[in-house]
């Protein structure tokens, strides 16, 4: 349910309570108009006639005035007798439940700012959702298919999603796509991955945009289309089970350092505009003895995007670099508060 179907879904909630005060308002406005009555008595009798109290007129009703009441009477019954099917309905079928519960949800996700928005939760999506919850990362998961979000929250009880399609601009926007710091998309067909890139390019130029692709000829053109890095999860489960026969323990110890198993290691990576002003343009070996944590250096990326493994200690920090560090989980948090 997105935030127009909730509001459809009030519509038809109220349209009963809405219906009651037009009926209560027309019944004021007839009694003032046809027996000259004070503003007062006019909704005394107007409450005692839709409520069927019987008690005595304020005064002998005209003809036009009895016409009037005995329409007026029954139009609130049946006003009244589809208010109570309307709300017995919606007690019966869950309605209110479920009204109060995706307002809670629509109200969580829009209090997002800096999250990961996930189209399709397929394998891809699964997976990336379990990586992102262990990083602390928090995100939105927007899916079209309803079993697969059933099956995600018995999992998941307190899973952010949005029930409908990502290639949708309005579904972007309620996911907080503006707000958003990432939007990554599996969806099995390159044609609305690509659709997706563009529209989240368009509506959030600064989004880092990862997007899943099933043919090699479609990478280009999602990369044009705004995508800054994509992913094709056959070649890389090829090259993966190719590179464990070959160097079985490196690859090895990168799953555990970067995946669930690795509970106690860590890697990040620190621009350099969030370094300390005293060790800005400074070598590297002043900035990884700054307030030592234990952590250690493994590479460098320089303002090019070209990565460079174990650099010289005496190489120069300077603006649009990051520094990659490794260490436990505890020498990284140590390290961001020092750095912070």
């Amino acid at each position: 349910m997105n935030q127009r179907q909730i509001n459809q879904a009030a519509w038809r909630l109220l349209q009963p309570v809405a219906l009651l005060q037009v009926i209560v308002a027309v019944g004021i406005l007839g009694y003032i108009l046809l027996e000259d009555y004070s503003f007062l008595e006019a909704v005394y009798m107007t409450t005692i006639t839709i409520t069927t109290t019987g008690f005595m007129e304020v005064r002998p009703l005209t003809e036009a005035g009895r016409v009037f009441t005995s329409i007026l009477l029954i139009v609130s019954w049946g006003t009244l007798a589809f208010a109570i099917t309307r709300i017995t309905q919606y007690v019966v079928n869950g309605e209110i439940n479920k009204y109060f519960k995706t307002r809670k949800l629509m109200s969580e996700i829009h209090r997002q700012k800096g999250h990961v928005i996930i189209c399709g939760y397929g394998r891809n999506g699964h997976q990336a959702a379990q990586t992102l919850h262990f990083h602390n990362h928090h995100y939105v998961v927007v899916e079209k298919n309803e079993a697969l979000l059933q099956h995600a929250l018995r999992e998941h009880p307190d899973l952010l999603y949005l029930h409908g399609n990502g290639t949708d601009d309005e579904m972007l926007i309620e996911a907080g796509i503006k707000q958003a710091k990432a939007l990554i998309t599996t969806l099995p067909l390159d044609a609305d991955n690509l659709f997706i890139v563009l529209s989240a390019r368009e509506l959030n130029p600064d989004l880092l945009i990862i997007s899943r692709a099933s043919d090699a000829a479609s990478v280009h053109k999602l990369k044009k289309a705004g995508a800054n890095n994509v992913i094709m999860p056959d070649r890389i489960g090829g090259a993966h089970m190719a590179n464990l026969v070959s160097k079985p323990d490196v690859i090895e110890f990168i799953d555990f350092i970067s995946g669930e198993e690795g509970d106690s290691i860590n890697m990040e990576s620190v621009a350099f505009d969030h370094l300390p002003m005293e060790i800005q343009n400074k070598p590297l070996h002043q900035i990884m003895a700054w307030k030592k944590t234990g952590v250690n250096c493994i590479g460098i990326k320089d303002g090019q995007g070209k990565f460079v493994i174990n650099p010289p200690e005496s190489t120069l920090i300077t603006p649009g670099m990051k520094v990659i560090v490794l260490g436990t989980r505890v020498q990284i948090e140590n390290m961001k508060g020092n750095i912070a």
